[in-house]
């Protein structure tokens, strides 16, 4: 009978939090992840390869002619990758918003299986490596990173309070970038080591191609929409709710400022004319932009500095460099842990943008690869603006709104990163010869600009009241 009833307890005790953890995003992200970075080094060494075997040896300048050529293959295969989802990913944000949350998960999971199925035949069949155009544009029409990183970002943030909401999407990058680190350390041995046919890369893509297909039938068959924790913001303006007075939080347009008391009014009225939402908005709009058209073409041209002389680096350092790289996940992570709720959001993002200036500066000039780790190093906390102007619009908008606006965002995001991608990767080929890191600096100039618009949100952004103990 006691045992029984110990059963019994345990049953009641393990349903509610199997429950809980059917909420959680992380093991789609992770896995995903993981899958990404399998292929990502599988694609890069095929590229590389297929360029060796294309370019003439003998040719003195070989060496700079095979750089211009992985070059050009990645400016066109990242303009389709950063075009093709603008549609798909704003219809799919949008049929989330009205209720089926998997969507913008499920369909661009489906995406990445199939699209990249096409470089293991690349691999194994020596199909033209142009096949990956086509790839880039089957990915692109299933809404691609656009459509999915967007799906996760609100899924996290339906599912946090505001007052926890920075801390829970800085999670959701730690898992990403743990994963990260352990699949691109992984994938150089995997490349090197394990081999089942005279063609280089086919166990690493098939081990990336496993880990989406898993990540799908995750997100189709046990992931379930999550509890609405906390009360949503409805309105983009801050509200005292430990108030003595109770009062009512204001409607954008303060539509029912004439019923409150004359001191209650002037408060909220000093709270309007601090910054208006959409002001507010605006201002980290373009500070985000700014600092992601300076990220991403450092990490456009970072692959290509590496593979070159006076570097020079194999897989298996290709692997350990992109591995370094994820460590600011665990940084970064930390850093808000410890400072979140102490300081505000807007000034840790200002944190994290200095953080990468100076990072990206010292890589304009590494010549040895200990310059390099010391470049990732100092930039330990670059990935807390991002998620952290993630949290901060997600503030200011209706939960009902979440899906689009992180949509509108990433759309931005893209189609800023394909201009970068494209001016970057020029910018480079004709530095080769002078200044080999000419980009990086390009790139700290511009993430330094970023820190206008994001420092003047920080000044006006009025302090929200810790909300844990009545969320």
């Amino acid at each position: 009978m006691w045992m029984w009833m110990r059963r019994r307890m345990s049953c009641f005790v393990l349903l509610p939090t199997i429950a809980i953890m059917r909420t959680w995003i992380d093991p789609i992200v992770a896995g995903a992840q993981v899958a990404s970075s399998f292929y990502d080094t599988g694609l890069l060494l095929a590229v590389k390869n297929h360029y060796n075997h294309t370019i003439d040896a003998s040719n003195s300048s070989s060496e700079d002619t095979l750089q211009k050529a992985i070059s050009n293959f990645y400016i066109i295969h990242n303009l389709i990758l950063g075009l093709a989802p603008l549609l798909s990913a704003y219809i799919l944000a949008r049929l989330s918003d009205k209720g089926n949350r998997k969507i913008t998960i499920c369909v661009p999971l489906a995406g990445y299986l199939i699209s990249r199925l096409f470089l293991l035949f690349v691999i194994l069949w020596d199909w033209p490596i142009e096949i990956m155009y086509g790839s880039a544009a089957l990915n692109g029409l299933t809404g691609w990173f656009t459509a999915y990183w967007s799906g996760v970002m609100a899924w996290a943030s339906r599912g946090s309070s505001e007052s926890k909401r920075s801390l829970r999407l800085i999670i959701i990058e730690l898992v990403y970038g743990l994963a990260g680190f352990i699949g691109s350390l992984a994938s150089g041995h995997i490349f090197v080591h394990f081999q089942i046919t005279r063609h280089n890369g086919v166990v690493l893509v098939s081990c990336s191609l496993a880990l989406y297909l898993f990540c799908l039938l995750y997100s189709i068959f046990v992931l379930k929409p999550p509890h609405v924790e906390g009360i949503q913001n409805v309105n983009p303006i801050p509200s005292d709710r430990e108030s003595k007075n109770k009062v009512a939080a204001p409607t954008e347009n303060s539509r029912l400022l004439g019923t409150y008391s004359d001191g209650q009014a002037a408060s909220i009225l000093a709270i309007n004319t601090t910054l208006p939402p959409k002001v507010l908005i605006a201002l980290l709009f373009t500070g985000a932009i700014f600092y992601n058209v300076a990220v991403s073409g450092a990490v456009d041209v970072l692959p290509f500095y590496v593979i070159k002389e006076p570097l020079s680096w194999g897989p298996v350092f290709i692997g350990y460099g992109s591995a370094a790289g994820y460590l600011i996940f665990i940084t970064s992570f930390l850093a808000v842990y410890i400072l979140s709720g102490r300081v505000k959001d807007l000034v840790l993002t200002c944190i994290g943008i200095v953080s990468f200036c100076a990072g990206i500066l010292i890589m304009a000039f590494v010549q040895k690869t200990y310059l390099y780790y010391i470049a990732r190093a100092v930039m330990m906390f670059s990935l807390i603006p991002l998620p952290t102007i993630r949290s901060v619009l997600s503030k200011q908008v209706q939960g009902s709104s979440y899906g689009k606006i992180f949509v509108v965002l990433q759309f931005s995001l893209a189609i800023s990163a394909v201009i970068t991608s494209i001016a970057f990767n020029k910018i480079y080929q004709a530095t080769l010869q002078l200044f080999s890191g000419s980009s990086f600096i390009l790139s700290a100039v511009i993430a330094a600009l970023s820190l206008i618009p994001i420092g003047i949100a920080a000044y006006k952004y009025p302090t929200r009241p810790n909300t844990d103990a009545t969320t």
